[in-house]
Formats: C-alpha cells, structure tokens, sequence
C-alpha cells in the first residue's frame, strides 16, 4: 500500500479553507496531521484519494463531505477537570461571588468538544450546592457549544467508554454521576445532563442569540487561532459577559496585545479574568 500524500499546493489551499471556515490555522508542516484526521474520509464517502477528497472539500462540491473534514479537523481531545484550578476557582471564588446577584448563572463552555469540560462545570456545581446547601437557591445553567455538530451529538447522549473515563475522573465522581450501561460504559446522570444545553456555534460568527453569561470557559482554543482572530473572539466574549462576569482561559493562554476589556485575577494557582 503506498503512503497518502498531500502535494504543498493541496495543503496550502485546504489550510486557507480551514482557516476561512472556523479561524484555526495550521501552520506550516502540519500534513500528517491533516492525512490522519481526513484519511478515513476517503473510504467512507467511496474517494480514489486524499487528493480528490481534498479538491472537492475546498469546492464545495459536496456539503456532507466539507461539514466531516471540518468535524475531524476541529474535534480535540479533552479530559474531565482539566488543569483542575478552573473548577476550583468556580467552586470556590466566581460561584460564592456571583449568588450575591440573587439571579440564576449562566456560564457558557465554547468549545466543548466530547463533552467533558461542561459536565465537569456542571459536577462542579452540583458539589458546591451539596457542600453549600442554599447558596444558589435560583439554579445554574451551562450552555455548551462547538463547531462540531458530530460532537454535539456526543455530548447529547452522555455515554463514554473506560478509556474516557478514566481521564481525570476520580472513582467517587464516576460514582455519583455516572450509571453504568455495560461494555464498561457509562451514562452521565440526569441531574448533571439536565443542567447542560448544547447548541452549534463557529467562534468566528456572532454571539449574539447566545445572550448573556456571568462565565465563560473559553480554554485551549485560542491557540489555534490567528492574533487578529483571537481578538475579535476575546471582545466579542468581553460583549457577551455580564458586568463583572469572569473568563477562564487555557494554562497557556494570554490576552496580552489582545484586548483591554479584562482585568487579570491570579488565583494560586492559576490566572482568571474579570470584565473591567
């Protein structure tokens, strides 16, 4: 069997459809990357090659097939509670200081890939109100969205093998959330897949039908994203906060050069922003 290739040319084109579509830049010498994540396509839409699915994507020849390359080239792996310090802080700072407000909270998750970063949120919440009985007497409710409406569809069902499982979520969260199916599977419990809506969103596009959230999560995509892109998203975010509303960005992460629309909070551990 000989290796797929992808002449400089393809590459370059397809790269400049990506970032046209949802703002995520390759870069340079990304091509494995590109054959791994496109090359089960070829079979399963019936291609001679990778060279021809790739020439009918940047087309638009066929819609189905343009909407998979972009779900695979944008579907990242994730695990529960990642980093950790976000949903301390959640617990523990934004989530006491935002019931004063004596409204509901809205947070938003917006890249939520398989799913793990809002039920995380919410988990995190649910342990909050348990430890803190009262405290949120008016309810939470996480919106979560992604590009990826394969994705989305995941996230929906609520069911993860062992192996997703096992990424950063302790027995006793497995435990209390989830309920076992078979085939070491689980299914997230009904009080934490209530709390979560997900919906399609493009970061590049308008927030707007959205409305306003007191938190965003907004982790470990920006770096994806070219400087100019990474701008509008950030402002078009600080537009979507409500005053004194919190962002919480990826471990590697800045808004330096960026946007002035935040204040930096240091937590120790980890950084948080509040909207000036």
């Amino acid at each position: 069997m000989t290796a797929i290739t992808i002449k400089d040319q393809e590459y370059r084109d397809f790269c400049h459809f990506l970032e046209g579509q949802c703002g995520i830049i390759l870069g340079d010498s990304k091509q494995y990357l590109v054959r791994s994540r496109l090359s089960p396509l070829v079979n399963r839409f019936g291609l001679a090659s990778l060279s021809e699915l790739l020439q009918i994507v940047i087309s638009g020849r066929n819609r189905e097939l343009r909407v998979a390359a972009v779900d695979a080239m944008t579907t990242n792996e994730t695990l529960w509670f990642r980093d950790t310090y976000p949903f301390t802080v959640l617990a523990e700072k934004i989530l006491p200081e935002l019931a004063a407000n004596k409204r509901p909270i809205r947070i938003w998750s917006s890249a939520s890939s398989s799913g793990q970063e809002p039920y995380s949120i919410a988990m995190t919440v649910l342990e909050t109100q348990q430890r803190r009985p009262g405290m949120l007497p008016l309810g939470i409710q996480v919106t979560a969205t992604d590009i990826s409406q394969t994705m989305l569809d995941m996230c929906r069902t609520g069911v993860y093998d062992s192996l997703a499982l096992g990424r950063g979520l302790s027995p006793e969260r497995r435990q209390a959330f989830f309920e076992p199916i078979g085939n070491g599977r689980m299914r997230i419990g009904s009080k934490v897949k209530q709390m979560v809506n997900f919906r399609p969103q493009n970061l590049k596009d308008s927030y707007a039908l959205l409305g306003k959230f007191d938190v965003i999560f907004c982790r470990n995509v920006l770096i994806y994203f070219a400087p100019e892109m990474k701008a509008k998203v950030l402002n078009q975010m600080a537009a979507s906060l409500n005053p004194g509303g919190y962002l919480l960005l990826g471990a590697s992460e800045s808004l330096t050069g960026l946007t002035d629309r935040f204040e930096m909070i240091r937590c120790n551990p980890g950084i948080i922003y509040k909207l000036k």
